[in-house]
């Protein structure tokens, strides 16, 4: 059954925002965790079974590009990192986790993260097909917009029957900002975080690129609604943008749509065979 937007994601996404980087709260049940290796950031994110958020951890870093860990000691040092702060914040330890990749590239990349952290890997799937299945969507595309790549997964029945990756994403907004303002990649990086609607004509052409890589990816399939996803999503303009672009869908952006992808990872462990550490 598909979940609801306002009464079951809105309030998890909420929560997972209200908890980013601060003390967890504490539970008695088993726990589950998801890992999300972004371009522009890692996103680690503790789960109840209900797909409650308890606890989050969230480092801005450059470990990842266009789905390929160019840095790994630096990817891994950030998840143990995480580890260690929610082991202690917890009093639990961690021996699995779920993660994800973009379409296309090397699950395994993922994996080897996850596992040189000291962690055994429940679950690895691509991420528009991680909140396609949290949602439970039938007829619908998910858009995943990270910070290095366009992912796209369709939906029908439940079921992933497409997914797609184009290199376009938030790097490449920064990229276009940077040469635009004749300033460095970081300060470009923490403009856009900042900004918002002032800087939206200058990127505007970049996500009307994105909205043509979605056009393209799902024209063969029956689509009715449109979710995106991700933390490039939340510039002011990308949901009209896309309204525009696609008339005839529901567009669906949820707020604090950084948080969609960590929590479908985190919600994926919660279907698989393993995945929670000892009560």
């Amino acid at each position: 059954m598909e979940r609801s937007e306002r009464q079951w994601l809105a309030p998890r996404l909420s929560r997972a925002a209200q908890l980013c980087n601060r003390m967890p709260e504490n539970s008695d049940e088993a726990l589950w965790l998801g890992i999300d290796l972004g371009t522009c950031d890692v996103v680690s994110v503790v789960v109840d079974s209900q797909c409650q958020p308890l606890a989050v951890c969230l480092d801005w870093a450059d470990v990842v590009r266009d789905g390929i860990v160019w840095d790994f000691f630096g990817a891994v040092t950030i998840v143990r990192r995480h580890l260690d702060t929610l082991e202690k914040q917890l009093g639990r330890r961690f021996t699995h986790a779920a993660t994800s990749f973009p379409p296309g590239t090397d699950a395994r990349i993922s994996i080897n993260v996850l596992e040189s952290a000291g962690l055994e890997v429940s679950r690895v799937l691509d991420e528009p097909s991680a909140v396609a299945g949290m949602l439970a969507l039938d007829g619908a595309a998910v858009v995943d917009i990270g910070g290095g790549t366009t992912g796209i997964a369709v939906v029908r029945q439940g079921a992933v029957i497409y997914s797609g990756d184009e290199a376009t994403g938030g790097h490449h907004i920064s990229l276009t900002l940077a040469g635009n303002r004749g300033i460095a990649i970081e300060e470009a990086e923490q403009l856009k975080r900042h900004e918002g609607q002032a800087i939206w004509p200058v990127v505007r052409p970049v996500y009307e690129k994105m909205a043509d890589i979605v056009a393209r990816h799902i024209a063969a399939y029956p689509v009715n609604d449109l979710w995106l996803a991700g933390g490039s999503c939340m510039q002011p303009g990308v949901i009209e943008l896309f309204r525009q672009r696609f008339p005839g869908l529901t567009v669906h952006l949820p707020e604090h749509a950084i948080f969609m992808t960590p929590l479908a990872i985190a919600d994926s462990g919660i279907r698989a065979t393993e995945g929670c550490y000892a009560r």
